[in-house]
């Protein structure tokens, strides 16, 4: 005798009442139209279209996958050749300091006019304005430079050691 395997599907239940039902189809099924197919079927892009024209000029055949032939400008749209930065906002005035003496082209600016090297005149306007704004900022902060002092003071502290007389601390 063989065995059969067991199964969880119920088999029928009673009697159909429609005879014309077959186990695969709705009962709407005839009353619902035809599924409209939306896009390109699959495999489209490997499919190059025939297209037949009437010109007598063969024309090559080309992949509908290469976009627009519309040249692009790769330059950018400014015109100056200089790109300008943007000015910097500081919370403070120690901030712009702090960021002033950390510039490393500037820096390197100051050490050339320093050797006696020539530098551009756009060098020379940067060179120019950082250091107006150094001044500024260091007038904001209560700082005087050190060629300052020695002209306000217009006297040398060593200039003092030689005005003293020995024999005044001798006992």
């Amino acid at each position: 005798m063989a065995r059969s395997k067991k199964t969880r599907k119920v088999g029928l239940i009673g009697v159909r009442k429609d005879p014309d039902f077959k186990p695969g189809q709705n009962k709407d099924a005839k009353k619902q139209k035809p599924k409209k197919h939306k896009g390109k079927p699959a495999g489209n892009r490997h499919n190059v279209e025939q297209k037949s024209s009437g010109s007598s000029v063969p024309r090559k055949n080309q992949d509908p996958r290469i976009g627009s032939k519309k040249p692009i400008d790769l330059t950018p749209p400014s015109s100056s050749p200089v790109a300008k930065a943007k000015a910097r906002k500081y919370a403070n005035p120690a901030e712009e300091l702090a960021a002033l003496e950390a510039d490393t082209r500037l820096a390197a600016l100051l050490d050339k006019l320093d050797e006696g090297e020539k530098i551009t005149r756009a060098e020379q306007a940067y060179v120019d304005e950082k250091m107006a704004r150094h001044r500024i900022v260091c007038d904001l902060l209560g700082i005087a430079d050190m060629d300052d002092e020695d002209e306000q003071e217009g006297d040398d502290p060593f200039d003092n050691l030689d005005a003293i007389d020995i024999d005044d601390y001798k006992r």
